[in-house]
């Protein structure tokens, strides 16, 4: 198998695993995410530490899918190549404080006792923290790494279709947007407008997994090689006479 594709098959299948891997552990955290009074119930601890593991591996599998594409990103332009690791990391970094927020409550369940309904408003404040670093990680850093920034390099180096690079283009600014009106109160997270303002970046990573996946890369053009040179520039030999 040539580089290029190994390459490309092997971020495709990180993208999927991205995937897999988040949808696990939002369902897995399900039970500390919705009941406000998780510290003084029995508790399902064994799930949320699974949905942990789950989004540690979501970690590894985000910043797997930067630097896989980097080498092959950069030549096209390396400004935006190193703005999608950045953004990666950034996205990584508010995830992990997620993680955090979501395990300390748990320890603080299993040291409470007796007392746990004391410990109730620090539980909730967590699980608040783990709320706003979603909307802050994946609800608007994503909107800006994996929508614009890759949409943008994918788009200009033409290694996958150019409509579906589009999805990222518009997509993720739109994913970004939103995530700001859900910060400012116009509509919550769960809302039927940010499920919509989502959608289009939701298509833009699932296509580019399975397309990176199946297809691999496209034939890549060299960076400018899109641009006519006018004939006006190009200049004739000139035929020396003795």
């Amino acid at each position: 198998m040539h580089a290029s594709n190994r390459t490309a098959r092997t971020a495709g299948i990180l993208f999927l695993l991205t995937f897999a891997s988040a949808i696990a552990g939002a369902a897995l955290y399900a039970p500390l995410l919705t009941d406000p009074d998780y510290v003084a119930g029995p508790g399902a601890d064994t799930r949320i530490l699974l949905g942990a593991v789950c989004e540690l591996v979501l970690i590894v599998a985000n910043i797997g899918t930067a630097v896989v594409l980097f080498p092959v990103l950069r030549r096209h332009s390396e400004t935006a190549a190193v703005g999608y690791v950045a953004a990666r990391i950034m996205e990584c970094a508010l995830i992990a404080v997620g993680i955090l927020s979501v395990l300390t409550a748990v320890t603080l369940r299993q040291s409470a006792g007796a007392d746990a309904g004391e410990y109730l408003p620090v539980a909730r404040a967590l699980v608040a923290v783990h709320g706003w670093t979603f909307l802050l990680g994946p609800g608007f850093v994503v909107g800006i790494g994996n929508g614009l920034l890759l949409g943008f390099l994918m788009y200009r180096s033409h290694l996958v279709p150019r409509p579906m690079a589009l999805f990222g283009l518009i997509g993720g600014p739109l994913m970004s947007l939103s995530g700001i009106a859900v910060l400012f109160g116009a509509y919550g997270q769960s809302s039927v407008p940010s499920a919509l303002a989502t959608l289009p970046e939701i298509i833009w990573e699932a296509s580019l997994g399975i397309y990176l996946t199946v297809a691999g890369f496209r034939r890549p053009r060299k960076a400018g090689a899109d641009r006519m040179v006018p004939c006006h520039s190009v200049r004739r030999p000139v035929r020396m006479f003795h």
